[in-house]
């Protein structure tokens, strides 16, 4: 294989989720497409150059401050923390989260040494002496995320704001018989009236 086609499966390698054979063909699609591998080059140089963390929330934002952050609309006492930037898009497109963000920034991992130095915990204990009345903690349901939500819940409990986890349960359009237990455990001790 040539050096230069070589580097590129190589980068894209890189990206989460992507094997050796899809990085061949993807290759091989944008050597063949030179306009769209050029159009996503650019735009992979431009986000990387314009986006940043939200001084207060740490999601990304081309301004001062992220869309959410700078919407009075939103209830600003409402919290929810998220892992990553990408948390905060995929409860925005739900529609269903009025109020405002926190990034992590990550996880609490200590195979991949990110301690809770490594994380946004200190400026989330910071916005919540600031008039927060609740934090919803969005962390994912892996064992690394579950540390990090015990963990984040233990340090706000001295600010006396009241801390919830989002719910755990089965999916809209699975069978019961398909969930193992504890996505079962968690659906029932999650359960509300109707």
């Amino acid at each position: 294989m040539k050096r230069s086609l070589e580097q590129l499966v190589v980068a894209l390698v890189k990206l989460p989720g992507i094997g050796r054979k899809t990085a061949q063909r993807i290759a091989f699609y944008l050597l063949k497409q030179p306009d769209v591998a050029r159009e996503m080059a650019d735009s992979i140089v431009e986000a990387s150059s314009k986006l940043r963390p939200c001084p207060v929330c740490f999601s990304l934002t081309e301004e001062q401050q992220c869309d959410v952050c700078s919407d009075p609309s939103r209830d600003h006492s409402i919290v929810c923390v998220v892992e990553e930037p990408a948390d905060v898009l995929t409860l925005e497109q739900s529609g269903q989260h009025r109020g405002a963000y926190h990034v992590l920034g990550g996880i609490l991992s200590p195979i991949d040494n990110v301690g809770p130095d490594d994380l946004h915990v200190k400026e989330l204990l910071a916005r919540a002496a600031g008039g927060v009345r609740e934090v919803i903690i969005a962390t994912n349901p892996t064992t690394e995320g579950e540390a990090t939500a015990i963990y984040v819940a233990r340090q706000l409990k001295a600010t006396g704001v009241r801390v919830t986890r989002i719910a755990r349960g089965l999916p809209v359009g699975s069978d019961l018989d398909l969930a193992d237990t504890e996505t079962i455990q968690r659906a029932l001790e999650g359960r509300r009236e109707l």
